[in-house]
C-alpha cells in the first residue's frame, strides 16, 4: 500500500544546507524489518515513522508517536527527527491538542515541541531537551578512546561531559571553533571500546561565528565499526546547551546562543539554544523538500 512521505530539511532556512530527515505518515501495519530496511534505503542520518500514540501516551497530550531509526539502529530520541517529524505531521493537516505545542511520544517519553513565536515563515520549531540519562565527568580510558576517534588528541581536550538523552553522547570542549574544525575521523580505525556517539564543540571568537553563532559543533557516529559525522544534530546540541548554560563546565554560555554547524560537510546548520529556567529549548528552521506517497 501507499503511505503519505515526506522529506523536510531541518536546522536551515535553504534547502540541502541543514540535515534532512525522512518522515513516513500512518506506519502502522509495518513491522519491525519493514522499518528499518526502509531507513537504510533512504541512507539517510534518521528515518521517521509516525503512529497513533499509545492510550498512556494519548492520556497524557501527546498527538502522535514516533519511531526513529538510523541506517543501523532504532534510537529512542534524536533532535533533528523531532523537529521534521513535527513539521511533517503539521504540514499533513495535524491539529494538536493544546493550541501552540505538539507534544511527541517516543522512546525517551514525551517531547514538547513549539512553534516560534518570532516565526517568519521559516517553520521555526523548537523542541524542549529532554532529561539526560546520563551526565557528569568522563573516565579518563573513554576520554582518550572519543578523543583518539575523532582525530583529537585528549590533552587538546578542555573539559569533557557526558550529555546523553539517548543516543550516547559525549561531548568534548576544544580551544575554540578552529580546533573543532580541524578534527576529523579516522573512519574504522577507532578503538572498539569507548563512546559510540562523540560531540566536539569549540567557541567562535566575538563577532566571528557564522550568522552571529557563538560555537561551532560536529556530531560523530559509530555504527558497525565506522565512524560517519552527521551534518547537524538537535540531540548533541541539546545535551551540550544543558551543560554549557548550567555552569557545569569550564566554560559558560549565555542563556540564548547559536550553534553553528554542518560547515566541514558544506552545510549551514544553525541550531538555536534557550535557556528557561530549568528547561533547555532547542530551535531551529525547518524546510519541507519532498511530498508525496512511498510504497510500503
Amino acid at each position: 500500500m501507499t503511505r503519505r512521505f515526506t522529506q523536510v530539511d531541518v536546522f536551515t532556512r535553504e534547502l540541502t544546507r541543514g540535515n534532512a530527515v525522512a518522515v513516513v505518515h500512518d506506519a502502522e501495519g509495518l513491522d519491525d524489518d519493514a522499518l528499518r530496511a526502509f531507513a537504510r534505503w533512504t541512507q539517510l542520518s534518521e528515518t521517521t515513522f509516525l503512529l497513533a500514540p499509545t492510550p498512556e501516551g494519548a492520556a497524557a497530550g501527546a498527538d502522535y508517536r514516533v519511531r526513529i531509526f538510523t541506517p543501523g539502529r532504532e534510537l529512542p530520541f534524536a533532535g533533528h527527527p523531532t523537529l521534521g517529524s513535527a513539521r511533517a505531521w503539521l504540514e499533513a493537516g495535524g491539529v494538536p491538542q493544546r493550541p501552540g505545542a505538539v507534544v511527541q511520544e517516543c522512546g525517551a517519553g514525551l517531547v514538547a515541541v513549539r512553534r516560534s513565536a518570532d516565526d517568519d515563515g521559516d517553520g521555526l520549531l523548537a523542541f524542549e531537551a529532554p532529561p539526560l540519562v546520563r551526565s557528569g565527568p568522563v573516565d579518563p580510558a573513554d576520554l582518550v578512546a572519543a578523543a583518539s576517534s575523532v582525530g583529537v588528541r585528549a590533552g587538546d581536550v578542555l573539559d569533557a561531559a557526558w550529555v546523553d538523552n539517548g543516543p550516547g553522547w559525549v561531548a568534548l570542549l576544544l580551544a575554540d571553533a578552529g580546533a573543532v574544525l580541524a578534527a576529523g575521523t579516522r573512519a574504522g580505525t577507532g578503538p572498539d571500546g569507548g563512546p559510540s556517539d562523540v560531540g566536539l564543540v569549540g567557541l567562535h571568537g566575538e563577532g566571528t561565528g557564522p550568522d552571529g553563532a557563538a560555537v561551532e559543533v560536529r556530531a560523530f557516529v559509530r555504527e558497525d565499526g565506522t565512524w560517519w559525522e552527521d551534518p547537524v544534530t538537535g540531540s548533541l546540541n541539546a545535551g551540550v546547551g544543558q551543560w554549557l548554560t548550567s555552569g557545569g563546565a569550564s566554560v559558560r554560555l549565555p542563556d540564548r546562543y547559536t550553534a553553528s554547524q554542518g560547515t566541514a560537510l558544506g552545510r549551514a546548520g544553525r541550531v538555536r539554544i534557550t535557556r528557561e529556567g530549568g528547561s533547555v529549548w532547542v530551535g531551529g528552521s525547518t524546510v519541507v523538500g519532498v511530498s508525496g506517497s512511498v510504497a510500503l
